[in-house]
């Protein structure tokens, strides 16, 4: 078995993302499309709305007419008529003049303003006193003010949450582009490697990382698909490689990353067609070993077998690429990030950038970040994190009661 490779930085292993494709986009009906990636810009062919509104239940008038207007010196006007929902008013309100008009109205032609019912009051069936005066505008959306016609309402690469789903919706939009979801497949290794149904023995540990991985790529908009356990056999390993290679845009490994006579990753990898190392070691702790390869064109990642190492190596490395390929290339998500106060000191050592499990508690008056400790095979470290703490390679550690940024473990919603 080969030794580590140059240790590459992390910004290195970003920078391979413009080598792999984006997955090719597909349509979707409308009420699929929240939480999936748009692949084309979106103009609107409307304004919307399209007419002016109402926005209060009252009386649609020129705004001119309630001018001074006040409790003690009310303007009184002529009510001409009502304007029922759904109807397109046809009689104009000239000056001095009012319409009763519900919330969601069409405004009639001359009314530039709505005075709030509770700012009128009937004086006879065809007459109100206003006690509060409009401006032009007031109480009204416009034509187009929430969207015009022509206009780029939505680019390539957003991620559609409900509200943008509700703007195509009022556009007409049934079906939407959008990106395929990167179908990703994981590969556990090791003689040591048991099922999850299995009861282990000695010297055995369950398959772990499937199921982690698996949300994992869930939660950052992907498509898992296990192939289970794969012992200590470079034949085998490479042939449910090149099976997940064919049915797949990347590929994890977890387990064989790290340097031994019986791990055979880096042999499996580079006799795959195309197959090439682009990296065997990166300055992160935890989570050194991690290999990144390229075979028929895709990514092929061999992760740490320590569970809470490759959750670490997946946040930090693995997701962006994930984010690229769906289609996220120019807008990729930010990862959430909570300021707190650190609890204790930490040390770390230079070279490398330290991610550091951390529990956040609110105190009285601020939030707090208590450290995890645990080597990086422990999975309950994971459970009681609630973020991670990133200490750069230029830094010797941390002092208690440094403010400090969190990257969030977020919950998989859904």
């Amino acid at each position: 078995m080969k030794d580590f490779f140059n240790v590459v930085s992390i910004e290195t292993i970003l920078g391979f993302r413009n080598r792999f494709h984006v997955t090719p986009p597909e349509s979707v009906d409308l009420s699929a499309c929240t939480g999936r990636v748009l692949a084309r810009d979106v103009a609107a062919d409307i304004d919307i709305p399209g007419f002016s509104r109402a926005t209060m239940d009252g009386y649609a008038v020129q705004g001119a007419s309630t001018f001074g207007s006040s409790e003690s010196n009310p303007a009184y006007l002529e009510v001409i008529g009502a304007v029922a929902m759904g109807e397109v008013p046809t009689v104009p309100v000239g000056a001095g003049q009012a319409v009763r008009i519900s919330t969601g109205g069409m405004l009639p032609p001359g009314a530039d303003s709505v005075v709030m019912i509770e700012h009128a009051e009937a004086v006879e069936s065809d007459l109100i006193e206003v006690y509060k005066s409009v401006a032009p505008g007031q109480h009204v959306i416009g034509q187009g003010e929430d969207v015009a016609f022509g206009q780029i309402v939505l680019t390539a690469g957003t991620i559609l949450r409900p509200q943008e789903a509700g703007l195509l919706a009022a556009l007409g939009q049934r079906r939407i582009p959008v990106y395929g979801r990167p179908r990703v497949g994981i590969i556990s290794t090791g003689d040591e490697v048991v099922p999850v149904e299995a009861t282990p023995r000695a010297g055995q540990i369950r398959d772990i990382n499937a199921t982690t991985l698996a949300g994992q790529v869930a939660h950052c908009g992907g498509r898992p698909q296990l192939f289970g356990i794969v012992q200590d056999h470079l034949e085998t390993l490479r042939g449910v490689c090149r099976d997940a290679l064919a049915s797949n845009d990347m590929v994890l490994i977890s387990g064989g990353s790290s340097v031994g006579t019986r791990d055979y990753t880096i042999e499996a990898l580079e006799s795959m067609p195309g197959g090439s190392i682009l990296a065997h070691g990166v300055s992160i702790s935890p989570g050194k070993p991690t290999i990144l390869a390229a075979a028929d064109g895709k990514p092929v990642w061999g992760l740490p077998g320590h569970a809470a190492s490759a959750m670490v190596v997946f946040h930090v490395l693995v997701r962006p690429f994930v984010a690229h390929m769906g289609g996220m290339a120019t807008r990729a998500p930010e990862v959430p990030r909570v300021h707190a106060r650190l609890s204790r000191n930490i040390a770390s050592q230079q070279g490398r950038v330290d991610f550091v499990r951390v529990q956040l508690e609110m105190g009285d008056e601020e939030l707090w970040a208590h450290p995890v400790l645990g080597k990086s095979g422990l999975i309950s470290t994971m459970v009681k994190a609630d973020g991670l703490l990133r200490i750069e390679a230029h830094t010797e550690g941390l002092d208690g009661g440094t403010t400090v940024a969190v990257e969030l473990l977020s919950p998989v919603m859904g």
